[in-house]
C-alpha cells in the first residue's frame, strides 16, 4: 500500500497505479483464501468434531457474517 501511496505522491501514470492496485488486490485475495482454508481446517473442523451444537452454530454464524459483509 505504501508503494501505491508513493506512486500517487509522485503523480505517476494512472494506468501504472491501477496495475499496482490490481496486484495488491490479487495478493490479498490469495492470503484471504489461505486464511479461510486454514480456518475451515482448524477452527470449523474442531467445532464439528466437538459435537457441541452451540460451537458449531457459532462458527457457522461467523462465516455467514463474513460472507454477508463481502456482498455489501
Amino acid at each position: 500500500m505504501r508503494g501505491v501511496a508513493q506512486m500517487l505522491e509522485q503523480d505517476r501514470y494512472c494506468i501504472d497505479i491501477l496495475h499496482q492496485i490490481q496486484a495488491v488486490k490479487a495478493a490479498l485475495a490469495k492470503v484471504e483464501d489461505q486464511v479461510l482454508a486454514d480456518h475451515a481446517a482448524s477452527c470449523v473442523n474442531e467445532a464439528i468434531a466437538s459435537g457441541d451444537p452451540l460451537a458449531q452454530r457459532k462458527k457457522f454464524a461467523e462465516l455467514v457474517d463474513l460472507f454477508g459483509k463481502v456482498k455489501r
